[in-house]
């Protein structure tokens, strides 16, 4: 992947990159996460997930086999996710039809430089909170995902507080970014240089909030 980090000038601004993606509409999308399977792997089940690998040719979005995520301890040391083959249910293909989901995934390749014949993990994920519970949406703390790129599509936040994004150039230091991402925002990262994190989320009122996004990696990191 070192020919993809050569490939661009890679300043300090475009390190990371945060946009507002206006040519996307969130309509269509909210169906989608309301079926989502709980993560098996999180305890506590305030995180539901699927996720799917993808090539581009030319414009064309081509899903690919099913797999396994693999991260090494030293990316994830959460117990039950790191060293571990994690089997997550594929996006629905309905899903990945829609020309909104298809524009997420042009929009990070083409931001990103990302190569041709570089696979694209997409996560899908919705994580929730209630009055008794907070809701993390990263449970590993600060880290890095162990990629080469990351892009975080924020798709809705209903009924919640906190969920602020935060990047580090070291897991000791002020983070360099901090930022709620709403709806239509896109941040891109360059994994090798940048560590993250998001906060916990809390409800506003006494009802069952949530926070949606697309978590994009390349390379996938699925096997």
């Amino acid at each position: 992947m070192q020919k993809i980090l050569e490939s661009i000038n890679l300043d300090y601004a475009f390190m990371f990159t945060h946009k507002k993606v206006n040519s996307i509409s969130m309509e269509g999308f909210e169906q989608f996460f309301a079926d989502l399977p709980v993560d098996p792997y999180i305890k506590d089940k305030y995180r539901y997930r699927r996720l799917s690998r993808f090539i581009l040719s030319g414009e064309e979005v081509i899903k690919q086999p099913h797999g396994y995520l693999f991260q090494s301890k030293n990316y994830n040391p959460v117990p039950n996710y790191g060293d571990i083959k994690r089997e997550y249910a594929e996006i629905d293909d309905k899903l990945v039809a829609l020309d909104n989901f298809q524009k997420m995934i042009l929009a990070f390749c083409d931001s990103c430089k990302i190569h041709p014949e570089a696979e694209i993990g997409i996560h899908q994920i919705r994580t929730i909170c209630s009055p008794n519970h907070s809701g993390n949406p990263a449970p590993e703390g600060i880290h890095k995902d162990g990629a080469d790129f990351i892009g975080i599509f924020a798709v809705n936040r209903h009924n919640i507080q906190g969920g602020a994004t935060h990047l580090y150039t070291t897991r000791k230091e002020k983070p360099v970014f901090s930022k709620i991402l709403n709806p239509g925002d896109l941040l891109l990262v360059n994994d090798h240089e940048f560590f993250h994190f998001t906060t916990p989320i809390k409800p506003e009122t006494e009802e069952v909030g949530y926070r949606d996004v697309f978590v994009l990696t390349s390379p996938s990191l699925i096997y």
